[in-house]
């Protein structure tokens, strides 16, 4: 068993043009302000960090990791969500995914996805420069558009989407074993890695890649209306990161969990704050802790209700109060005995 690191929070959704959130700086001792001890850090945001210096400067991470220092804070892993995204992605999402890139990129999807490969490689570097286990991205998609079997998919569609797949990341894994860094990716629909099933499907064809593993997160499990604790007890060995993130699923007699195409307001299935959804939290830390998870618990807010600064403030406390620190002997020590084998062979009646 171990005690999970945190509070952390992500920076994502919170960066802006405007000072706290336009510098690491501002963002640290913001984080910092409200409890936090961590913070995970978006690697495409060059307001808040460079990540090609990065991955040639050991002094810049030096530096980087001073600032996070500094406001008493460490940084819990490097994201790069964006430019996974572009490593795999169908012909359907082109234009859609032109702001994830570049503008000079626009347009050009192989070149997009040449320019993705190059950040992962950074990302691998980068991330080995600050000191860190793990790192969070996304797996992109080329499957996506099929996830419902109607039209009826040929037979061997997905097969060959997932070799494709593998074939990209497979030299990207690599990179990050020959960093000492693992290579988690958030199970998230939208990516072809959404549920343990596609993750096992990809872990077979990268060969069981010691490096490729799991950014767990609930909130994505309760809109797919899987057992997001039953799933701890299948993949706890692959999960190296965790985004602490509520939900909710009401279905109702005119959605369900496809949504309608509705806003996220409308939505049956909805990110909440921490605390204001339906996961069972106590639970989902306890079993991480049960099973020795090595990492961080990185708040991630998103919510379509709650201002995203109550978000953050309330986010540091839930977590600490869910943290469990975990025992170092047996609660039944206390009527423990002395023995040895043959006393036991005693006690058997040998």
């Amino acid at each position: 068993m171990k005690t999970i690191q945190g509070p952390a929070i992500f920076l994502a959704q919170f960066a802006a043009d405007h000072p706290p959130y336009n510098s690491l700086a501002g963002m640290a001792q913001w984080a910092a302000g409200h409890g936090y001890a961590g913070i995970q850090i978006p690697s495409w945001d060059r307001r808040l960090f460079d990540l090609e210096r990065a991955a040639e400067s050991q002094t810049y991470c030096d530096e980087v990791r001073g600032v996070a220092a500094q406001a008493g804070l460490a940084i819990t892993e490097l994201s790069t969500h964006l430019q996974g995204q572009l490593v795999a992605s169908h012909p359907a999402f082109d234009t859609l995914l032109d702001g994830f890139a570049p503008p000079r990129l626009a347009a050009s999807p192989a070149a997009r996805t040449a320019w993705a490969v190059h950040q992962l490689r950074y990302a691998a570097r980068a991330s080995r420069n600050l000191g860190l286990a793990a790192h969070a991205t996304f797996s992109g998609a080329l499957a996506w558009p099929f996830f419902y079997p109607w039209p009826q998919r040929p037979a061997g569609l997905i097969h060959e989407a997932f070799q494709e797949l593998a074939a990209r990341w497979l030299p990207i894994l690599h990179a990050f074993d020959e960093a000492g860094v693992d290579l988690c990716f958030e199970l998230h629909p939208g990516e072809d890695l959404h549920d343990g099933v596609t993750f096992e499907r990809f872990l077979a064809a990268v060969g069981d890649h010691p490096r490729a593993c799991i950014l767990y997160d609930p909130s994505h499990m309760v809109l797919q209306q899987m057992d997001y604790l039953a799933f701890l007890d299948l993949y706890h060995q692959r999960i190296r990161a965790f985004h602490v993130k509520d939900a909710e699923f009401r279905p109702n007699g005119r959605a369900g969990v496809y949504g309608g195409y509705q806003d996220w307001i409308d939505r049956p299935g909805r990110f909440r704050s921490l605390g204001d959804g339906q996961i069972d939290f106590r639970q989902v830390f306890s079993k991480l802790a049960q099973y020795g998870y090595p990492g961080w618990a990185v708040v991630e807010w998103e919510c379509c209700i709650k201002h995203p600064e109550a978000g953050a403030a309330e986010g540091a406390k839930f977590v600490r109060e869910h943290i469990l620190p975990v025992t170092d002997r047996a609660f039944d020590d206390f009527a423990a005995g002395g023995t040895d084998a043959g006393r036991n062979r005693k006690i058997l009646g040998l």
